[in-house]
């Protein structure tokens, strides 16, 4: 601590990234990332966009990102915001449209960025417990507030809501904002974008990080209707007006555009995600249902903290988070068959052990 910090800096939990580590041949099943590269299309784009113009500012407003964006799921161009990575676009919006006179809500196991933009931006915040099956109960959120924000599926979980639910939601709050965060939508969940005409209080959060493969391009997109994409714009306006580089506009356009490539990449990691809960389950692991590109798991006589660190002795990395009710947890990112193999193989042997 110094005396020149700030009263708010000294008060900061800051948010703990995932390990990355720079030692060759580990299993890296830690941080959420594709094990599939990024579409051959978006990395042509890049090679291509890669020349004298980079002397110039790129287009502060990413206009045909943007309108790539919005073809891709059937709103308007003026109903799309984008920005470093998904979760640029996140403290954007906590600064934007989340602080209000009554609480914002959101799961008490969920992303663990949440309660460091609330202390961040000064938001009194309420945590609603999941339930006993880490399940978001939505009736829980049936109370005075200013805000909520709900990533579905849920992180670390990977555990989805039906968008029946969270239609009723953003009925029964009008006078809210309702965020709904969708890293991980593509893997199996129902997303909420079809509903943005319908509810003037409702933004949608995605990132090209998980189902694009783009982790190392940092782009990220909020959809909503016109008001609420302008008050981003104002605050991204006021912070840093070319948030996104030319490379990565060029390379998030073409990555959205190449459609066949994600739709294979997507289903091969599904079924490896299916293929890895059966051979977890047989080592009699509890596997919550995921709709994500990771499982949360736990062993039925083993703790997480143990678990984690006979593996990374082994070559592989997972994520624990050694926090109340989820301590004993374990969250597994899908790799490739082979490198879920090497997880599988290396529990065996701790196991019987």
């Amino acid at each position: 601590m110094s005396r020149y910090w700030s009263d708010i800096v000294s008060k900061l939990q800051p948010y703990v990234a995932g390990e990355q580590p720079r030692i060759p041949g580990l299993v890296k099943l830690n941080t959420n990332e594709n094990p599939y590269g990024p579409s051959l299309r978006a990395l042509e784009a890049i090679r291509q966009a890669a020349d004298d113009r980079l002397r110039l500012y790129p287009d502060p407003a990413a206009t045909e990102l943007r309108e790539t964006i919005a073809a891709r799921f059937g709103v308007a161009a003026e109903e799309v915001f984008v920005g470093n990575g998904s979760d640029e676009v996140l403290a954007h919006t906590f600064q934007a449209l989340l602080k209000h006179d009554l609480p914002l809500l959101y799961p008490d196991v969920t992303y663990s960025f949440y309660p460091t933009y609330s202390l961040l931006y000064g938001i009194e915040a309420i945590e609603i417990p999941v339930d006993d099956a880490f399940q978001i109960r939505l009736a829980d959120y049936d109370r005075p507030c200013g805000s909520i924000i709900i990533p579905n599926p849920n992180a670390p979980t990977g555990i989805g809501l039906p968008l029946a639910g969270i239609e009723a939601l953003l009925a029964a709050h009008p006078d809210a904002v309702v965020v709904v965060d969708e890293a991980y939508v593509d893997f199996g969940g129902e997303s909420a974008v079809p509903l943005i005409s319908q509810y003037p209080n409702l933004l949608v959060i995605q990132t090209l990080s998980k189902s694009r493969s783009f982790a190392g391009l940092r782009v990220g997109f909020a959809l909503g209707q016109r008001d609420l994409i302008e008050a981003l714009v104002r605050v991204k306006d006021s912070f840093n007006s070319y948030p996104l580089d030319r490379l990565a506009q060029v390379a998030a356009t073409a990555a959205i555009k190449d459609e066949a490539w994600f739709e294979t990449c997507r289903k091969k990691l599904i079924a490896s995600r299916d293929r890895l809960v059966r051979e977890l389950e047989a080592l009699d692991f509890e596997v919550l249902p995921s709709q994500a590109n990771f499982v949360f798991a736990r062993h039925e006589s083993r703790s997480g903290a143990a678990l984690q660190a006979a593996l990374r002795e082994r070559g592989v990395l997972i994520r624990h988070f050694a926090k109340p009710r989820i301590s004993d947890f374990l969250r597994i990112s899908i790799g490739t068959d082979e490198e879920c193999a090497r997880l599988i193989s290396a529990l065996k042997e701790i196991l019987a052990a």
